[in-house]
């Protein structure tokens, strides 16, 4: 589905216009202690008229068929665009996890690391992350690395998803 730019778009979003839509894709997820597999992914990125992106992801596990085997993670959140392409972005997690990552973005790509994560007492040990957006060949791309529960910094994430809304 091409991208197609939205007329009511406010100015401050257009750096980040091309996130704007409905993706589902497949990646690969590992860390050093747990076992690599494979997911499926479905986001949701869109704007109500105000200066900021709402983000909507959900996560599943995949079987070798393809098909789904169970729900993995979920993250609520807010792109919110700064002045000289810099940009954050918020992140809710059920799982008590909350992130403020800070980055910049370029003409299709995004480059953010964790500013502060909030945990509560009974999350996992989380403490800090990167991620990386890009718009490839009409395609979302990410990859996300990670320290916690006792690791250093580690591959966790990549994905690549289409526009299919």
């Amino acid at each position: 589905m091409p991208f197609e730019l939205d007329l009511d778009l406010p100015r401050e979003l257009a750096p980040l216009a091309w996130l704007i839509g409905r993706w589902e894709g497949a990646g690969v997820l590992g860390y050093p202690t747990i076992e690599s597999a494979n997911f499926g992914q479905e986001i949701e990125c869109f704007h109500d008229g105000r200066p900021f992106l709402e983000w909507h992801s959900h996560t599943w596990l995949l079987d070798d068929a393809g098909e789904k085997v169970k729900p993995l993670a979920t993250e609520l959140g807010f792109w919110r665009p700064l002045p000289d392409g810099e940009v954050e972005f918020l992140l809710a997690h059920p799982m008590g996890i909350v992130e403020m990552y800070y980055g910049k973005t370029e003409t299709a790509k995004v480059q953010l690391q964790t500013d502060g994560v909030l945990r509560s007492p009974h999350a996992k040990e989380y403490s800090a992350a990167t991620r990386m957006y890009g718009y490839v060949n009409s395609n979302l791309l990410w990859v996300m690395e990670m320290a916690a529960v006792g690791q250093s910094m580690h591959s966790h994430v990549s994905a690549e998803l289409k526009r299919v809304g």
